[in-house]
């Protein structure tokens, strides 16, 4: 494929931006416009007579001049909305314009049309202006959009431009298929031969995909996307039978079927594919995505040879995911979702603040375990409510503790999402919270997942630092999970590395293990970060962590999750 050729991805991408540029009839109005603005204003030039408006006499060849500015404003409008073909053809009006109009002043000594060609000079230097304006902010918008649907890992597609992709579909009721992946045992890639390798692993899937659904070689319209980690999205459209489909995600799992080959090791890779049609299956973005996650799911539980199912309503039988969503829903509209406190100390048992953590009941009081409930929200899109739900009671309660006894070092920190984040009003969102709960900026700390910098780093970053601004902290939640590079790492004005339960379990199982936490903090230290240990629970593990260094700890050892009443004690006796 040649290289200046446009692949399928970015014309897909490209023709959902030009449907939200604006319309083509408003083009043709504003030049039908100029075109009669400008004929009554040659006839009204040259016209005798006058009318009465309010009682007084108006010469008629007066309203020449309104016209005229009329049609100057259609031209000024084409350049602005229309970008290159406004300005081409608004110059070409101009340019037979003026001529006409020198004519009329230098052969017939009409010295009235002066005016007219001067305004008319002055319009072509306005939109030239105005369309090197629209260049330089076409470029720069460019470059926007290009962070804002581009995964900066493998370059392919984010969340956000197959969310794009998916709801326009849905919009325009085009019939198409969402394919869910997700590639097999890849967490033992990293845990075997590290990050850097699993990083280099998916970027060699994304490029052989990519060349799969630019090359139009499976008979069907396709779009890879990567949606975090070792997720990926395929979006099938011109098919004609669920044939077509499977052999369309044939193509991708063969794909799969050559080597991978990093830093001398041969690895080979599968990966589970679920899948599930619009408007068949589902009739809206979030259930499309939670049937085809389910059959993905499923067709990794089963571990067959077969790796791609379709969804079927039998499937929600077999797990709890549709009804977990429907319990959220309902959490959310009655607010019910509640919080617990947890405390977190230094290592000389000072209280340093509590983490908020999301709690949910059903209707019949029975509590649902986060690990259940919050994977789903995360799927089907509603984790951002139940943060900001979370994020608010917390503050506010918070805010009364601060009033009954002032402890200005004493930290509230909330969990926040990257969907969360990623939200237009998140900011305002945050400023309201402070301003109602009371709480003073200063002791807010948000904590977020070092996922963010490698989705959205560069989208993340501008957020992260206005909240800097407002005097929040910033939190790495659940460091050593994710993918993401110390250049990464640098970029963050983070105050505090989370150093995940995972890896203080096995911290004392031998040298290396220990040896591993002690780096993390002393990359934290380096970057004048605080380092606090999540799920520190035996006596064993505290001494370890005095011993190489770390700042706080938070764990059962010395509080597990409390009611806002048991926190505010501990809250209490710490003041």
């Amino acid at each position: 494929m040649k290289k200046n050729k446009v692949s399928i991805i970015e014309k897909t991408l490209n023709s959902i931006s030009n449907r939200k540029r604006a319309p083509v009839a408003g083009f043709f109005a504003l030049l039908i416009l100029y075109f009669v603005a400008t004929f009554l204003t040659s006839s009204l030039a040259g016209a005798q007579g006058s009318i009465k408006i309010v009682g007084s006499s108006v010469q008629v060849y007066a309203f020449a001049g309104v016209f005229a500015a009329l049609a100057n404003i259609c031209i000024i409008f084409m350049v602005l909305f229309y970008g290159k073909l406004g300005f081409r053809i608004a110059m070409i009006a101009l340019c037979i314009q003026i001529p006409m109009i020198s004519m009329g002043i230098f052969v017939r000594k009409n010295l009235s049309s002066l005016s007219g060609l001067f305004t008319d000079i002055f319009t072509i230097i306005a939109i030239i202006l105005l369309q090197k304006n629209n260049e330089r902010m076409d470029r720069y918008q460019e470059k926007l959009r290009d962070q804002a649907i581009n995964d900066m890992l493998t370059q392919l597609p984010n969340r956000f431009a197959c969310s794009e992709l998916v709801n326009d579909l849905i919009k325009r009721g085009e019939k198409f298929t969402a394919v869910s992946i997700d590639i097999n045992h890849f967490k033992s890639i990293n845990d075997s031969i590290g990050f850097n390798a699993g990083n280099a692993v998916l970027i060699e899937i994304a490029s052989r995909w990519k060349t799969i659904a630019d090359s139009g070689l499976s008979g069907t319209l396709d779009f890879i996307t990567r949606l975090s980690g070792d997720e990926f999205a395929l979006i099938i459209r011109d098919y004609r039978s669920d044939e077509d489909i499977i052999k369309t995600i044939r193509q991708y799992e063969s794909a799969l079927s050559n080597r991978v080959t990093i830093d001398d090791c041969d690895l080979y890779i599968t990966a589970s594919f679920g899948y599930a049609e619009f408007p068949t299956d589902a009739d809206n973005l979030n259930s499309l995505f939670s049937y085809s996650d389910a059959a993905m799911s499923e067709s990794k539980r089963l571990n067959s040879s077969d790796h791609i199912m379709r969804f079927t309503p039998d499937l929600l039988k077999a797990g709890r995911s549709l009804e977990i969503e429907r319990k959220i829903r309902a959490a959310l509209e009655d607010d019910t979702i509640y919080f617990n406190l947890q405390p977190q100390f230094d290592l000389e048992h000072k209280l340093r603040g509590f983490e908020a953590l999301a709690r949910m009941k059903d209707s019949d009081g029975n509590n649902i375990s986060p690990g259940e409930f919050i994977p789903i929200a995360e799927k089907v899109g509603l984790v951002d409510k139940i943060d900001g739900t979370v994020f608010r009671k917390s503050a506010e309660f918070f805010g009364t503790l601060l009033k009954k006894s002032p402890a200005p070092d004493v930290i509230l920190s909330v969990n926040v999402s990257v969907r969360h984040l990623m939200k237009n009003d998140f900011l305002d969102e945050m400023r309201e919270i402070v301003r109602t709960s009371g709480v003073p900026a200063s002791q807010l700390e948000v904590e977020i997942t070092e996922s963010i910098m490698i989705d959205s780093a560069e989208k993340a970053l501008e957020c992260i630092l206005e909240l800097k601004r407002m005097g929040m902290k910033i939190a790495i939640d659940d460091f050593g999970t994710g993918y993401s590079s110390l250049s990464y790492l640098n970029k963050f004005p983070a105050d505090l590395l989370k150093i995940d339960k995972s890896f203080i379990d096995k911290m004392n199982a031998n040298e290396s293990s220990k040896k591993y936490v002690a780096a993390i903090i002393s990359i934290g230290h380096i970057m004048n970060f605080d380092v606090i240990s999540e799920g520190v629970e035996q006596p064993e593990q505290l001494e370890t962590l005095r011993e190489i260094g770390c700042d706080f700890i938070q764990g059962y050892i010395w509080g597990r999750p409390l009611s806002p009443d048991d926190a505010e004690a501990v809250y209490m006796g710490a003041v």
